[in-house]
């Protein structure tokens, strides 16, 4: 009998090991932490110079700058399109510093002129210090523009954040450190409504938010930015 628990004992440790490295292996890093592999500057072939790798985290660093504009910037994009997904990261903004995560973005630069023309943003931003936290649909954490989340999961500037983005089959969540900031339905007459009264109704993005399968995008806002641990699960 003894043998006989024990003998179970292994299996079921086993099999659950074999069950979390499953689990494991569905996640696929999007970010090595050492190299821009895997993406690229909207518009063009490779990541510009103003992204830089530094202690494992992608960091948009806007010091160089030529004649008021800085140099090797713009917004970068996934080499790879993605549908029904789990996105998950971290990021952590500078004083006063405003950046954001958007995703079913349609890399298509000579349509479109910036990524978010067709992809939702969820807002990365210093709250406190940056005049968008002013404005109640802008904050961290927010669908940008179009949704108002729960505030109490945002840290202050410097300090990390963990984000969730769970797109599958027309539902829309996203979270920031656990707590969730949007729950919705994507393509249905509410998410038209809110695209209607919103400032992507406007001519220079008609295509916003109407094809739910496209590139994740970090944003160069101008302002010191730091994403790391960026992995992607297919749903």
């Amino acid at each position: 009998m003894k043998k006989q628990l024990l003998a179970l004992t292994i299996l079921t440790f086993a099999l659950l090991g074999f069950n979390q490295t499953q689990a494991q292996e569905k996640w696929i890093s999007l970010f090595d932490g050492k190299t821009t592999n895997g993406w690229h500057t909207y518009g063009k072939k490779t990541v510009g110079d103003a992204w830089k790798v530094v202690d494992g985290a992608f960091m948009f660093d806007p010091s160089n700058k030529l004649y008021g504009r800085i140099v090797g910037g713009g917004n970068i994009v996934t080499n790879e399109s993605f549908t029904n997904f789990h996105l998950q990261l971290e990021w952590k903004i500078a004083k006063n510093g405003n950046s954001g995560i958007i995703f079913f973005v349609q890399d298509n630069p000579t349509k479109y002129n910036e990524t978010w023309h067709t992809g939702p943003e969820m807002q990365v931003l210093d709250n406190e210090g940056h005049p968008d936290g002013k404005i109640i649909s802008h904050r961290a954490g927010n669908l940008y523009d179009l949704i108002v989340g729960d505030e109490s999961g945002v840290k202050p500037a410097e300090e990390w954040n963990q984000v969730d983005i769970i797109a599958n089959k027309g539902t829309l969540i996203m979270k920031l450190n656990g707590v969730t900031t949007v729950n919705t339905h994507l393509g249905d007459d509410s998410w038209k409504e809110l695209i209607r009264r919103s400032k992507f109704s406007q001519g220079e993005s008609p295509d916003f938010g109407k094809v739910f399968s496209g590139h994740i995008s970090l944003q160069d806002h101008g302002d010191k930015v730091w994403y790391r641990n960026i992995r992607i699960q297919k749903l």
